[in-house]
């Protein structure tokens, strides 16, 4: 299979894990942002924009993993993980509890009506860099597998 051949891409056993992952990495950064930027300017319909986008990359998060999990399945046929693809199923369970995590200490802020807590930033950023390392592994999993020939002629 040619990793460039549209066809076979879209139709891959796999391919849905490839496409819903982006909805739950752009909406939590974009929430993360908007929650830096809200609490930099104060501004309440920033804070409303950060909730919702956290609330949806939430939420987002269980089809991807349900399809990742299915992807390991299919194109591996269940095989023992190892290596970077190992590495990226313990990062993507972190980045998922991360997530919720974040949207929980906010769903929490929010029910209370309380000022949201400061340590909330910190762990924010680095739900981001989880986030953003879990999709670096991604990404060079599936393109080793094609370099390699695992995923294809090679």
């Amino acid at each position: 299979m040619n990793p460039f051949d549209l066809k076979s891409a879209l139709l891959a056993k796999h391919a849905q894990h490839v496409v819903l992952i982006h909805f739950p990495i752009a909406l939590f950064i974009a929430g993360v942002a908007f929650d830096l930027i809200a609490r930099w300017t104060k501004r309440r319909s920033l804070a409303d924009a950060a909730y919702y986008n956290l609330l949806l990359a939430a939420i987002s998060t269980a089809p991807v993993v349900a399809t990742g999990i299915l992807a390991w399945q299919f194109a591996l046929e269940g095989q023992k993980l190892k290596g970077i693809l190992l590495m990226h199923l313990i990062l993507a369970c972190a980045a998922t509890a991360m997530i919720w995590l974040v949207w929980w200490i906010h769903f929490q802020g929010r029910r209370r009506g309380q000022k949201l807590s400061g340590y909330r930033i910190p762990l924010e950023l680095l739900a981001v860099a989880v986030v953003s390392l879990t999709g670096y592994l991604g990404l060079t999993g599936y393109l080793g597998g094609f370099l390699s020939g695992v995923n294809g002629p090679g």
